[in-house]
């Protein structure tokens, strides 16, 4: 246009974005305009950028998927082969210290052992607590000759000298019975709980930073490091307070661990296989899960147990040696001279020719070695037009379905426990790892055949439909069944309500699931690790929910579920903003996740202008304020949707 060459002629050309910052405020629209010139079709998910002015880095380099990954060859390379089993070893261990909670704090059916005239205990119950553990609560059934109370019982039921316990989960002694964590002291056992989740929410968080400031290696180095330390030290804790503040520690290093490895595996693969790679890490970790309650029965004592689980990670300390740092993220920060080390090291152990870089990936990596290195840290993300709100979205969703994951496993669990008596620890336990192992199975056809996007859509209103059912139909029908001539019983609403309850368990446990894998393909290498950080400490978030109903003993649970409930179909709205990324190369700096745009789940026909125009389909309209004085180069036929 005449509006370009007048700008061209002043000498005012356009400055091309950073490669790891967004574009500047008062070139945006240039930009877009430029952008439209090289635009692929619009089926297209990420626009390519327009070539680099001088000072710039060549987009060969950073076109990891397209040029770099193809000359180490794939995931077809051995090294990258056995760098990805590196990656799924630990998930068993992971496994195991995510569900030890269940042993090392699960609440014992106890009774208390009076002395006799003589000194002697005998095994009496007060008449006060056995008629007050008639009406005991799910959890605290034991033994039929000897009735329990439930923690929080009245102190005067509650005065003892020595208890006894029943633990039912494979343990002889756990840290309930170790220091008698019962009665007036049972809120303790909820703080532990709380313990483990809110290191793991702070660890998310502070480490996803640093992986993004110094990378990927050693956070998951000292993170092993430390967690042997804090992890150890728990077995050796004197009383509860020492317990729960180790237990922190300990979770936040389990954050750097899981955060650090899911990305290494996300970098590590191409486009066609990174959900496979990442369903067998979650498979190995449903691994830990099933094969937990044996490991306990074998330890016996809840100290040997945590020993036990910790002390896997002593073999993570040879990764100092055999693991190296990503190298996607090394060229995402242009870090090139480690990267063509890294380039070197990969061919050598591939045994490949490195004149048989066809691209000229080596001879360009030469000529950029000067370059400084350009780190970003996640705050970046709060100037970018597109990028934060699809990461607040997936952090919702994550949010959401973690935590009316709970609602559901409460409702399910307290329908089994008045139908079946005495309640069984390992039902329960296996009939919540059998959901997650089905939710897992379900998620790999419906995400290979409908996409990130529509698998995560279709989940999320498989567990609106359960929760809102849940809350309104059986609602309904218990009415109904209070009237003589209905002929509906409370055994039909409780199946309904288990039935959706086991739906809602299966779909939420997907949405949660899919919504972390969604952010870590949509969001950049450079702030990968913050991003990733933001949707699991979401997860937590969710997570940490159900130890605080707990110690509220429940109240507030409908209304805990209706907000929940109201989360999910707002959630559903959100979802479809979002872009796909199946099969799409990762974005390696924020100008590509800028570029990740969104298209329809149903394409336009043939000849229909679409009504949401792409990132590469904006027009720059900054010079239409003097279009008067250059009315020649602006055509009569120009429009609002096009040229």
């Amino acid at each position: 246009m005449a509006i370009d060459r007048r700008r061209e002629a002043a000498g005012g050309g356009r400055q091309l974005p950073e490669e790891n910052g967004s574009l500047p405020a008062g070139e945006a629209g240039s930009a877009a305009a430029a952008t439209l010139a090289v635009a692929p079709p619009a089926t297209a998910e990420i626009q390519t950028l327009p070539p680099p002015a001088a000072g710039s880095c060549s987009p060969l380099l950073l076109d990891y998927d397209g040029s770099v990954l193809p000359f180490l060859g794939g995931l077809g390379g051995g090294y990258q082969r056995t760098l990805v089993l590196l990656t799924w070893i630990p998930a068993l261990f992971i496994g195991f210290s995510q569900f030890s909670d269940s042993f090392l704090l699960d609440q014992p059916d106890f009774w208390c052992r009076e002395p006799d005239g003589q000194g002697n205990g005998t095994d009496n119950l007060t008449r006060g607590l056995a008629n007050h553990s008639q009406s005991s609560s799910a959890g605290m059934l034991g033994a039929p000759a000897l009735p329990t109370p439930p923690p929080g019982d009245n102190a005067s039921q509650c005065h003892c000298h020595e208890w006894h316990y029943l633990i039912r989960a494979g343990l002889v002694q756990n840290v309930v019975s170790k220091w008698d964590l019962v009665c007036e002291s049972s809120w303790k056992v909820h703080i532990a709980k709380f313990s483990l989740l809110v290191g793991l929410i702070f660890g998310y968080l502070i480490t996803g930073c640093i992986a993004d400031w110094v990378g990927r290696r050693p956070v998951l180095l000292f993170s092993v490091i430390f967690i042997l330390i804090f992890g150890l030290t728990v077995a050796l804790s004197v009383n509860v307070t020492m317990f729960s503040t180790l237990r922190f520690f300990e979770g936040f290093c389990l954050a750097g661990i899981i955060l650090s490895l899911y990305a290494l595996r996300i970098e590590l693969c191409p486009p066609g296989h990174r959900f496979m790679v990442t369903m067998v890490a979650s498979f190995i970790a449903m691994a830990g899960q099933f094969l937990m309650p044996g490991l306990a029965a074998l330890c016996r004592d809840w100290q040997v147990l945590q020993a036990v689980i910790i002390c896997p990670f002593l073999l993570m300390l040879l990764y100092w040696v055999i693991f190296p740092e990503s190298l996607r993220w090394l060229m995402a920060t242009q870090q090139f001279e480690a990267a063509k080390k890294l380039i070197l090291h990969f061919t050598n152990k591939n045994e490949m020719n490195v004149e048989s870089d066809i691209k000229g990936v080596m001879p360009e990596l030469e000529k950029e070695l000067t370059r400084r290195p350009k780190k970003v840290c996640i705050v970046k993300v709060v100037g970018t037009r597109n990028l934060w709100k699809n990461i607040v979205v997936l952090c919702v969703n994550s949010l959401t379905g973690f935590g009316i994951h709970h609602c559901f496993a409460k409702s399910m669990m307290g329908h089994e426990m008045k139908n079946s008596n005495p309640h069984h620890f390992y039902t329960d336990y296996y009939t919540m790892a059998g959901i997650a192992l089905a939710s897992c199975l379900a998620m790999c056809p419906v995400v290979g055949f409908l996409g990130r996007r529509g698998g995560l859509l279709l989940f999320m209103i498989l567990t609106a439909l359960a929760s809102l059912l849940q809350l309104g139909l059986l609602n309904l029908i218990g009415k109904y069944s209070q009237l003589p001539d209905s002929g509906m019983s409370d055994s039909v609403k409780d199946k309904f309500s288990t039935a959706f309850s086991i739906v809602g368990m299966f779909s939420s446990h997907a949405v949660g699931s899919l919504s972390v894998f969604f952010c870590a393909e949509i969001t950049p290498t450079v702030i990968r690790g913050g991003g990733l950080g933001l949707v699991l400490a979401s997860a937590g978030f969710g997570m940490l929910t159900a130890p605080i109903m707990e110690l509220h003993n429940q109240k507030g649970y409908f209304l805990h579920h209706v907000i929940f409930a109201c989360c999910t179909l707002i959630c559903i709205i959100c979802i479809l903003l979002l872009p796909e990324s199946k099969n799409q190369n990762l974005p390696e700096n924020i100008p590509d996740g800028e570029h990740y745009t969104r298209k329809p789940l149903l394409p336009h026909k043939k000849g229909e202008q679409p009504l949401l125009l792409t990132n590469s389909e904006l027009k720059d309209y900054s010079g239409l304020h003097d279009s008067s004085a250059v009315g020649d180069g602006v055509s009569e036929n120009t429009t609002a949707n096009g040229m």
